[in-house]
């Protein structure tokens, strides 16, 4: 009987707890909704091959130091209590009112339930009518159709969602991958865009499924002609691989923080120094993608497919034209076979005529800065499976600056090797003499400072003729092997003289650390050339040029280390003097030695008089 009394007190008392939280949080809501007391976050969505920023994502809380701060608590909360419109509603609206007063430019991609999109109460055209209140052009607003609830009426969602893309809004499957009938929506929706659920972002680098997920996602994206943006990035690794895959959309804590003030600019430095060094290059960088820009004029976002089909009619030769937004942004390629084969269709020119150009453009097409190197943008077109027939577009600061077809750009590359591989090293593969002269005469052409560091291997002759031409060969081989390494991640240009003489441009202030770095792994890595007899004395007896026996050391390296003054030295053959004179130096000590000379221009000319002159 008392146990009996004891668990229906117990029972009183939890139900009587529950009543009052949940009476608490329902009248917190209620004065959310009556003063309209949400706070709107924006997160900033990158845009890594164009280098700026695509849109922000709103992001809806409740009061500061609240029960219901947190979305989660906030929106469940709603639902419970049937308010679910009422917020979404709210939320929407400060979202727009902030965007446009804090004049973000791109996209704004506001997320919104299926079930309130389906729900009978909820207002139709409000979302219209707010962004015509607050001055918003609606093809500037993403609607994110969370894919995480699942929808019972499919027919119904597919019919409101056509109505949002009438009235000029895009459309966004967010979570992809976390819920319910994710492939299924994105057919039927056919999104402008797929945002892909966390779970397959998190620690994607160390996932085989993770990696194949991602790339079945990027082919279907292409098929479909749907942007894809991965969210939820916080590491530098998942950043590396996304970018290496072709996924150019990015957001997550590791790029930016949601905020109240979020960044307005693209900040590439930002990216660069969290992820992306520029990559070295066997060949030199120095040609790159904006020499093969050809200027055609852009149409307008706006510009109807029939004013389009008269400008392809008027100039036979153009067969792709780039469709740029109000800022002069690329946005998408309209290419003319697509365009003709949908007039030649029945009733196409009725549904098409006067359609914006966006309904029928790629919307992904490749888009890359003027100064990315051929080798990159070369990488990007393979790995992403580009048609061969088609254009990439190519910006400047972001914008539209022209042209490139693919063929041609393969072509050049094509030519590029051929005349490297001329002139490289037989033995390394690494550039010669002709490619290392253009590197120093590219960086004195455009004043960009460099560092030269002229690298040699000491006792080379006297271990070639004890050890054999053939441990001597793979001995250059390693010092080549051991140089590219250290300068992989690290701007820079690797080449290779002749016989174990190598020089090495570098575009920033780490030569020196780089150069120790070759040092002590060389060191390192060539004993395995030598017996242990002679590496337990340190050296071996042989014979000199004079035929006289002495004592040499295991192999060590001199270099020399200098930083041309680019006023000073006009071309590559004083530069080269001056990197020559630095590795004499360092050759002056028996082990390994870097000098970094303080001289950054030619030597003085020394005038020899003769003796009458002497004498006078």
């Amino acid at each position: 009987m008392k146990l009996s009394y004891t668990l229906d007190t117990l029972a009183a008392s939890l139900f009587k707890y529950w009543s009052v939280k949940v009476n608490y949080q329902l009248a917190i809501l209620e004065d959310i909704l009556q003063n309209s007391a949400i706070t709107t976050l924006f997160q900033p969505i990158f845009d890594i091959s164009g280098q700026q920023i695509l849109g922000y994502e709103a992001l809806s809380r409740g009061p500061k130091s609240c029960v219901l701060e947190m979305p989660s608590a906030l929106f469940s909360t709603a639902v419970y209590f049937e308010k679910i419109s009422e917020l979404e509603l709210l939320c929407r609206s400060k979202a727009i009112e902030n965007f446009v007063n804090l004049k973000l430019q791109g996209k704004l991609f506001l997320n919104v339930s299926p079930k309130t999109l389906l729900d009978p109460c909820h207002p139709k055209g409000e979302t219209l009518h707010l962004v015509e209140h607050f001055g918003l052009a609606a093809n500037r607003v993403v609607i994110e159709v969370t894919e995480q609830e699942k929808v019972d009426d499919g027919f119904l969602l597919l019919k409101t969602i056509g109505h949002y893309r009438k009235l000029g809004f895009s459309i966004a499957i967010d979570d992809l991958g976390a819920g319910y009938s994710g492939l299924k929506q994105w057919s039927e929706l056919c999104p402008d865009y797929v945002k892909i659920d966390r779970y397959f972002i998190d620690h994607c680098d160390e996932s085989v499924v993770k990696k194949e997920f991602l790339k079945s996602i990027i082919e279907l994206a292409k098929v479909t002609n749907t942007a894809v943006i991965a969210e939820g990035i916080e590491r530098v690794e998942e950043l590396s691989l996304l970018e290496g895959l072709g996924i150019m959309h990015a957001q997550g804590f590791l790029l930016e923080r949601p905020s109240q003030f979020p960044s307005t600019q693209f900040n590439s430095k930002q990216l660069q120094g969290l992820s992306f060094t520029p990559p070295s290059n066997q060949f030199d960088q120095s040609l790159v993608i904006g020499r093969l820009a050809v200027e055609h004029v852009p149409i307008d976002w706006q510009t109807r497919c029939k004013d389009a089909h008269n400008i392809f009619e008027k100039n036979k030769s153009i067969i792709s034209l780039a469709v740029v937004n109000e800022e002069n942004a690329p946005i998408g390629l309209l290419h003319k076979d697509q365009l003709t084969e949908v007039f030649a269709a029945p009733y196409g020119h009725a549904l098409y005529d006067k359609r914006p150009v966006t309904a029928l453009m790629h919307k992904q097409p490749l888009v890359v800065d003027e100064n990315q190197p051929l080798d990159t943008v070369s990488q990007q077109i393979t790995e992403n499976d580009f048609d061969i027939r088609r254009h990439i577009i190519i910006t400047r600061a972001g914008r539209y600056l022209g042209l490139a077809p693919l063929r041609d750009i393969l072509k050049h590359i094509t030519a590029e090797k051929i005349r490297h591989a001329q002139h490289a090293n037989p033995l390394t593969m690494l550039p010669g003499n002709v490619a290392i002269n253009e590197a120093i005469e590219s960086r004195l052409r455009v004043k960009n400072g460099f560092s030269l560091a002229y690298i040699d291997l000491n006792h080379f002759k006297q271990f070639n003729d004890l050890y054999g031409y053939a441990s001597g060969d793979s001995v250059i081989k390693l010092l080549a092997d051991v140089t590219v390494q250290a300068c992989k991640d690290v701007p820079s240009f690797v080449g290779h003289i002749g016989g174990d003489d190598f020089m090495v441009v570098f575009d920033n202030d780490q030569a020196v650390a780089v150069c120790n770095t070759i040092i002590s792994n060389f060191e390192l890595q060539s004993r395995a050339f030598f017996t242990p007899e002679h590496i337990a004395s340190g050296g071996y007896w042989a014979s000199n040029r004079e035929g006289e026996k002495q004592f040499v050391p295991l192999l060590t390296l001199s270099i020399g280390v200098v930083e041309p003054d680019l006023d000073q030295c006009i071309n590559s053959h004083q530069v080269a003097a001056l990197a020559t004179d630095a590795k004499k130096e360092a050759k002056r000590y028996r082990h390994s030695y870097l000098f970094v000379c303080n001289r950054r221009g030619p030597a003085p000319a020394v005038v020899r008089l003769s003796s009458d002159k002497q004498a006078v």
